[in-house]
């Protein structure tokens, strides 16, 4: 499962298993401290589980921006797009382990309180992942039909494109953030002849997406219906947008629930290739 649905809402999963993770190790490493350990009331060893996750996080995002900093230069201010899902992450979990051992250091007192701390939220965050993540590290494209919006014709969705690299968009013309990134796809369809780039619309009919097509005159190929919206529910997303990334035998080896940006698309393409 990569979003949760909260009526109109659809949020990504994986940064509500961190904020819950880290609350509950710090709301333990708190109540140990004054419990147990004796320690009073102002002292907060918890607030430095806050603090590594706040330091992690900025130490992975500098890191994957720094491994694509040549795709980053051209547009600088996606630097501070977080959407984008672009976090290196092993140099976050080393850089918030390096936080708390710090204070481990300096404060030898709250020793057992992060560490009950940190050995909780690592549980909660290691069991609630691996329960929601799919049984296979990368699933086969689910044999969902899809219709061609322009002569109706029906397709299992694995069909198209098969061999290639691909790009797969779920997207929908009311979804505002997929008519932010739609520019972009459409660029980069033209110029990443190697990669087969795929506009599977949910649920909306043949009229509505040529309308919407005609009037952002967006010179998009590939663009096919998902008439009953099944594609979503069969890759564990939510809402949209949504990205998956396939390789040449078929299988998702990435998949991004939200917007991305040109250097954030363009870093997953490298990855692509370079995992093929």
């Amino acid at each position: 499962m990569y979003s949760l649905s909260l009526g109109p809402l659809a949020l990504p999963v994986a940064p509500l298993l961190l904020i819950v993770s880290v609350w509950l190790g710090a709301w333990l490493a708190g109540r140990w401290a004054h419990r147990r350990s004796g320690l009073p009331v102002g002292e907060r060893p918890g607030d430095e589980l806050v603090h590594a996750a706040w330091w992690g996080l900025l130490w992975a995002r500098l890191v994957h921006v720094g491994l694509n900093a040549d795709l980053y230069l051209a547009h600088p201010l996606a630097v501070l797009d977080v959407r984008d899902g672009g976090w290196h992450g092993w140099s976050g979990w080393a850089a918030g382990l390096m936080w708390l051992l710090w204070k481990a250091w300096r404060r030898p007192a709250w020793r057992h309180a992060m560490g009950v701390g940190v050995m909780a939220g690592s549980l909660a965050w290691g069991t609630a992942s691996w329960a929601l993540s799919p049984d296979d590290a990368q699933p086969p494209l689910p044999e969902v039909l899809v219709h061609h919006q322009a002569d109706g014709s029906a397709q299992p969705l694995p069909s198209l494109g098969h061999g290639q690299l691909r790009v797969i968009n779920l997207w929908a013309s009311w979804c505002g953030p997929c008519r932010q990134e739609m520019p972009i796809f459409a660029r980069l369809q033209r110029t990443e002849a190697d990669v087969q780039f795929l506009f599977v619309n949910q649920g909306e009919s043949a009229q509505d997406v040529q309308a919407y097509l005609r009037s952002t005159q967006l010179p998009l190929r590939g663009v096919w219906l998902d008439l009953t919206s099944e594609l979503g529910p069969a890759v564990g997303v939510a809402g949209l947008p949504a990205t998956l990334f396939v390789n040449s035998d078929g299988r998702i080896v990435e998949l991004h629930f939200g917007v991305l940006s040109e250097p954030a698309l363009r870093a997953r393409l490298r990855a692509l290739r370079e995992a093929s």
